[in-house]
């Protein structure tokens, strides 16, 4: 399989270029009531879920010879949790039946839909709510992390989200992903400049005009800037790979100890950011770290691939549990799953074996998506 960087090389250009969600052509929200600023909030995602989404769309033309494990991944997955929290999983209609084969019936309902691939995280809703318990679905825009995959089919799927689940859609005029979008659940967001405020997204917006809007969609007082880093990986450094707030004022960030990464680097600038900062409420932040598997097992996955995402702090909070990946590296495995246990002390921490997925330069958060229990 040619790797995710290799990959955006030669298809920067296709059918998604010409996707009907653009960049700074005005949009609007498509209800009034929508566009009162204030009224939404982002809940945290530890709140309590309604359900859980995945994307069984991987494809060849993508995944070449992966393509079966990553459904096989997907599958697992969803399986895990279902077993905590019903499951919506969106699938091609030619692939409903093997959707079915890897993801299962059990607590899991099916919608059909034309996809272009995996990430949920990334092309789905941005779930808000707001005083009266009306559930909004804010949409980003997709554009295949600034025009370096396809995405036609995909930018379509946060609307679809919105109806499958009957809350108002409310269509950003920022272009983003999810994936980019770290809450407390209490008016403080954590995100990097290098997603957010970048030409291949949103060219000609300030950076104090990007929060302004990430603030009035998402119903934040303050968000924490980290730099991130342009161009290493195709989301422009996405902050769920580096911080992520376990509870308002307690934040688990990732610590790069490969002294022969990129990473490192930047993520030590942003725990120094992170020990540094205090959150909307004066709080200074509680910061603890997790580092990726220095010796992840080898395999068709991680041989001779630079996107190969081992990294630990891409996990799913559901009901009840921690879904978060291993490597085979014993004692770091070992590490990451203790931490997490003392984190979240009343949740279960099942830890899967997603390297296909990590192939692809992403994890188990990336591909997963929720709704919260308005």
């Amino acid at each position: 399989m040619s790797t995710r960087r290799e990959f955006i090389k030669h298809l920067s250009v296709v059918a998604g270029l010409g996707a009907a969600v653009s960049i700074g052509l005005g949009l609007t929200p498509l209800n009034a009531r929508a566009a009162t600023q204030g009224v939404w909030r982002m809940p945290d995602e530890g709140d309590k879920h309604r359900r859980a989404f995945v994307a069984f769309g991987a494809q060849e033309a993508i995944w070449e010879d992966f393509t079966p494990d990553v459904q096989e991944a997907i599958g697992l997955i969803a399986r895990t949790i279902a077993h905590y929290e019903p499951v919506t999983v969106f699938c091609r209609n030619s692939e409903r039946r093997l959707a079915e084969e890897h993801c299962g019936t059990t607590n899991i309902t099916y919608v059909t839909t034309e996809l272009d691939d995996v990430w949920m995280r990334d092309i789905g809703a941005n779930f808000v709510i707001d005083g009266a318990g009306e559930l909004g679905a804010v949409d980003f825009n997709f554009n295949g992390w600034g025009n370096k995959q396809q995405y036609s089919k995909d930018a379509q799927v946060a609307a679809l989200v919105a109806d499958t689940v009957d809350a108002d859609h409310i269509r950003s005029e920022l272009v983003g992903e999810g994936g980019g979008i770290e809450v407390d659940g209490h008016g403080t967001a954590i995100m990097t400049e290098s997603s957010w405020i970048n030409s291949n997204r949103n060219p000609d917006w300030s950076k104090a005009e990007v929060e302004q809007e990430l603030k009035a969609r998402l119903g934040l007082r303050k968000i924490i800037w980290l730099p991130g880093i342009k161009g290493k990986d195709i989301t422009d450094a996405h902050v769920d790979f580096y911080a992520r707030f376990v509870k308002p004022g307690v934040v688990i960030a990732n610590l790069d100890n490969d002294p022969e990464s990129y990473d490192r680097k930047v993520t030590l600038t942003h725990l120094e950011i992170l020990k540094q900062a205090t959150d909307a409420d004066g709080r200074k932040l509680q910061v603890h770290t997790v580092s990726p598997p220095l010796n992840p097992r080898k395999s068709k996955f991680s041989r001779n691939n630079p996107d190969f995402a081992a990294g630990y702090i891409n996990y799913f909070v559901i009901n009840g549990a921690i879904i978060a990946p291993e490597f085979g590296d014993k004692a770091a495995d070992t590490r990451a799953f203790d931490l997490l246990s003392e984190l979240y002390p009343d949740r279960e921490v099942v830890q899967l074996n997603i390297d296909a997925i990590a192939a692809g330069g992403g994890g188990i958060h990336c591909v997963t998506s929720h709704q919260p229990q308005a």
